[in-house]
C-alpha cells in the first residue's frame, strides 16, 4: 500500500505547490483588475441633481446621479 507514495507526486509536494500557485494567481489578477477599475473610476465624478426630490426608499434616487464629465 505503501509502494506509490511520492513526496513528488501531484498529491504530494508538488500538488501543494502547484494549488499555492494557482491561488496566488488568481489573488494577483484579481487585485490587478480591481485596482485598474479604482483607477478608471477615480476622477468620474457626479453631479446631483434635484436634491430635494430625493426620497429615502426610492429606486428612482439613481436618476438624480449623473456624470459632471
Amino acid at each position: 500500500m505503501n509502494e506509490g507514495r511520492n513526496v513528488w507526486a501531484l498529491n504530494g509536494l508538488t500538488g501543494g505547490l502547484i494549488a499555492t500557485g494557482l491561488l496566488l494567481s488568481i489573488l494577483a489578477f484579481l487585485s490587478a483588475s480591481a485596482m485598474s477599475v479604482q483607477h478608471a473610476n477615480a476622477e468620474n465624478y457626479y453631479k446631483l441633481v434635484n436634491e430635494k426630490s430625493i426620497k429615502m426608499f426610492s429606486t428612482d434616487n439613481a436618476k438624480h446621479f449623473v456624470d459632471a464629465k
